[in-house]
């Protein structure tokens, strides 16, 4: 009993911690779900709990929603209506594909002026013939298997996408990406494993989470976020107890993350190319 109620004391401690008391306002963000690949069925979950999480935190608010591909909601991440709109973060929640970014340069550009980028999961499944994005994130969808148990060490226990959870990280079951076009003298990896995704013999670096400076931007990654119950633990099927504490855990992960790319929680981006 106790070995749980810890972890879930600590993390509920960071998911309820209160902004400084000079923050006039909550942040402004805008979540894109929007997917022209592959459409996650933890989409919907993401979303609400992406909104849940503002709402506790009150770190930052949801003003507005990219949830197609479409012109008109494209649109609202256009440099000219993201700077318009006051908007401080936009954050891709699940997105795939070739997304019909209206101005696809001038949103690498407003995000280096000093904007905050968030991605989870496949937001590294996006992208994949814009040059200027995958740069930016530092780190290209090079595919997965099946969802193994992930044993994550921790790049920087410091940071407040650790969420109090230590120098490792167990999670049951999750889908697990390899990517390609990573430069690690360019990131600061916050979560990653020690061995292949898929075959625990072959012994290396493999990223899970990471954050990086691009320009005077602030970007935050999770490739988790694959699992409906990593959102919403009422979706799980099996161990209602141990889904309650890995959900509370990848919600404790985001919004630290969040939080960091906001400015609103200290943290280092100095990349860690020594971690292993």
């Amino acid at each position: 009993m106790k070995s749980t109620m810890r972890p879930l004391l600590a993390i509920a401690l960071a998911l309820t911690a209160s902004l400084p008391a000079f923050a006039a306002e909550a942040k402004r963000v805008i979540v894109c779900s929007a997917t022209k690949g592959f459409r996650h069925s933890s989409i919907p979950l993401a979303e609400k709990c992406i909104e849940r999480l503002a709402e506790q935190s009150k770190a930052y608010t949801v003003v507005d929603w990219v949830r197609q591909p479409d012109k008109a909601d494209m649109d609202k991440l256009s440099p000219a209506n993201l700077i318009a709109q006051k908007i401080d973060c936009v954050i891709f929640a699940n997105t795939t594909g070739d997304l019909p970014l209206p101005d696809r340069e001038g949103f690498i550009k407003w995000i280096e002026d000093g904007h905050a980028f968030c991605a989870m999961h496949s937001g590294s499944d996006t992208f994949h013939g814009f040059p200027g994005y995958n740069e930016m994130l530092q780190g290209e969808f090079d595919g997965h298997g099946g969802q193994p148990p992930a044993d994550m060490t921790a790049g920087d226990t410091a940071h407040p996408a650790n969420a109090g959870l230590g120098a490792t990280w167990d999670i049951a079951s999750e889908e697990m990406y390899r990517f390609k076009n990573q430069d690690r003298t360019k990131i600061r990896a916050l979560w990653y494993l020690r061995h292949h995704p898929e075959d625990k013999t072959k012994a290396g670096f493999y990223a899970v989470s990471w954050c990086r400076m691009a320009g005077k931007g602030h970007v935050f990654y999770t490739s988790l976020g694959h699992r409906e119950d990593l959102w919403d633990d009422t979706a799980a099927a099996g161990d209602r107890k141990n889904s309650e504490l890995m959900s509370k855990q990848y919600q404790a992960h985001i919004l630290g993350g969040i939080k960091w790319a906001l400015g609103l929680a200290p943290g280092s981006a100095i990349p860690n190319p020594e971690a292993k």
